[in-house]
């Protein structure tokens, strides 16, 4: 990849030094990408599983304050809220390795409040702050077409938006800092009613005698059509939960939903429901399957399975 030779802007963001902390399921495809892309990264938690990042010409680090320090732009991909501070805020921290200038971006899902809260600590180092959460699942992160929904100041984003083309397709400037999480939980909401939505469908058919698999077939060309109900209502007939998005990972991201609502005095009942059918199926050891086994609860509930 190469920047057009009159294009000093661009080369020069093009030339950026990268450091990417979290290289899981998500994490590692997304990096791999920008090191496709031509930039030059800084990579902390480097384990068995993503040494081939390295093998890609990545620089393995020994803590996030030392990405901090090679770095000029830190990107964050981590499981919650916790997470993300410790890594800010703790003792080789990616805080103690900033200077003026820089910017953090964090692709965790996590709360909004504590999002803002990290954002005006990072700011008092004069340096930027982003959060842009990300939908498409393991999937889209392989294939670089992940929709991210980034909270911050447009300077800020347009500064960094080739790094966003890297690994994503539908890239939105929801609003300031926060506003990218506060997308990323309406998402997850309606993620969840729907799986949910499509779960009691199949299952009625199911149990009321006909072939799941036809009566998803036939909707599919109506209004209830969606993604949801071609992916994972294939799941549910085929019996196939083997985690693209983990159960567990829904029910962290529905309670920053919840606590959210709670702070702003929002009933959200039907998510209420959802996540206790999240908790149904982590109560009968199912948290790391696909959120797709959601219907999974309802099936002990009616003793009766999709397709059986």
């Amino acid at each position: 990849m190469a920047w057009p030779a009159n294009s000093t802007q661009d080369k020069e963001k093009f030339d950026m030094k990268i450091g990417f902390i979290g290289l899981g399921v998500m994490g590692q495809p997304m990096a791999g990408h920008l090191i496709e892309a031509g930039h030059d990264l800084q990579l902390y938690r480097v384990k068995d599983k993503s040494r081939p990042l390295v093998d890609m010409g990545g620089h393995a680090s020994d803590s996030a304050r030392e990405v901090a320090e090679a770095s000029d732009v830190i990107i964050l991909m981590l499981p919650d809220t916790p997470d993300v501070d410790g890594v800010l805020f703790g003792e080789n921290g990616v805080a103690e390795g900033l200077s003026s200038g820089k910017t953090v971006i964090d692709m965790s899902s996590i709360s909004p409040v504590a999002t803002r809260d990290f954002a005006s600590r990072i700011a008092s180092l004069d340096c930027a702050y982003l959060d842009a959460p990300v939908s498409g699942g393991e999937a889209g992160a392989k294939a670089a077409t992940l929709s991210i929904m980034v909270g911050g100041a447009q300077q800020d984003f347009d500064k960094v938006l080739p790094l966003f083309e890297a690994m994503g397709k539908n890239i939105t400037l929801v609003g300031d800092v926060g506003a990218g999480q506060t997308a990323k939980i309406a998402n997850q909401i309606i993620v969840a009613l729907t799986i949910e939505a499509v779960s009691e469908g199949l299952l009625f058919a199911s149990k009321a005698g006909a072939d799941p698999a036809k009566v998803r077939e036939a909707i599919m060309g109506g209004l209830a059509s969606s993604k949801i109900l071609e992916m994972h209502g294939k799941r549910m007939i085929d019996r196939t939960f083997e985690p693209g998005f983990r159960i567990s990972l829904h029910q962290k991201d529905i309670n920053n939903a919840l606590e959210s609502a709670r702070s702003l005095r929002l009933a959200l009942p039907s998510t209420a429901l959802a996540q206790e059918l999240f908790n149904t199926c982590a109560a009968q050891g199912h948290g790391e399957l696909d959120h797709s086994a959601l219907v999974r609860a309802l099936e002990t509930m009616a003793a009766h399975e999709i397709g059986v």
